[in-house]
């Protein structure tokens, strides 16, 4: 199976010695997967490249997915099925809002058709996709379905080109941490790594991180340890701004001039710091950042407000 070439590939490693030293480390790097390239970049996009594989070599003509409203999943299928000459069609939860911000207005620019699931349980949302792939057969075009933040457990080896990167260019590394959202990611550097090297920092957008990663790792047909999860930076959930993600995204734009998103990449380096903090991670740790991109919903973030004061 053919896999197209969406990123920039490989992503650089930059050192972050003033950020390394404010959270508590001697050395830290930083694993640039926000500069991926397609659609403005993060790491839906190594995953993409495998999904759009499946993609083509069943003949889609559309690529159907699902999130929540700033999706950064769904901006970059948008951008994937721009570069493929395909249609996008993307299913996001809650209420159309009064005017398009963020994540919103990328996906409008790439062409998508933007679905509204209103107050939609998880299993009425399927139906709406269900749904959108019954009118695109009838239309006579060939739908295909790319599951919630792109992650199956084949499109997780996106992510295992991620760990050949980063043993090529850190064969010694102790740690890596990375924000975990849908777990492709993180199962994808969990097997070319191994469980003690990554931590993933749950973010709170699946109801049980442990057995949504442990699923996709049995689908890649890997068996390991039971991973490094930290479950302390949720706060009031995935939509809320937690504590510990605005003081990191100061944090890391105050020593590098590196920009976070306040979901993510924010809730990640507050995930660090803690470890740091506790002893997960050891000062002297040769340890990675993956930032994993997400900056443009941090522009329709209901906190933003807050962010920027101060």
């Amino acid at each position: 199976m053919s896999t197209p070439i969406f990123g920039s590939l490989p992503t650089p490693i930059e050192p972050a010695p003033r950020l390394a030293e404010a959270v508590g480390l001697e050395r830290l790097w930083i694993k640039r997967d926000d500069l991926t390239g397609l659609g403005g970049g993060g790491n839906k996009v190594r995953k993409l490249q495998y999904s759009c594989a499946q993609a083509l070599e069943a003949g889609a003509t559309h690529l159907v997915t699902t999130g929540a409203a700033q999706s950064n999943h769904a901006r970059l299928t948008a951008a994937a099925a721009a570069r493929l000459g395909l249609e996008a069609v993307l299913v996001l939860g809650g209420e159309e809002p009064p005017a398009p911000q963020g994540n919103l207005v990328l996906d409008r620019l790439a062409g998508a058709r933007v679905v509204w699931s209103g107050k939609s349980t998880p299993q009425e949302l399927y139906g709406l996709i269900a749904a959108e792939e019954r009118r695109i057969r009838d239309d006579g075009g060939v739908p295909h379905v790319i599951p919630f933040g792109g992650s199956s457990p084949y499109s997780a080896r996106g992510y295992l080109d991620c760990a050949a990167e980063l043993r090529d260019q850190l064969p010694d590394l102790d740690r890596v941490v990375v924000a975990f959202g849908s777990g492709g990611t993180t199962a994808g550097l969990v097997a070319g790594l191994g469980a003690e090297r990554v931590i993933g920092v749950d973010v709170g957008a699946v109801p049980d991180p442990y057995r949504t990663l442990r699923e996709l790792l049995d689908g890649m047909g890997v068996r390991t340890e039971p991973p490094h999860l930290d479950r302390g930076q949720v706060g009031a959930g995935y939509a809320h701004l937690a504590p510990g993600a605005r003081a990191a995204l100061r944090l890391a734009a105050r020593t590098e001039g590196l920009f976070l998103d306040p979901t993510y990449t924010g809730r990640a380096l507050a995930g660090l710091r803690a470890c740091v903090a506790d002893g997960r991670i050891r000062p002297g740790d040769r340890t990675v950042f993956l930032h994993t991109g997400g900056l443009p919903g941090l522009f329709a973030h209901p906190d933003l407000g807050a962010l920027a004061s101060g």
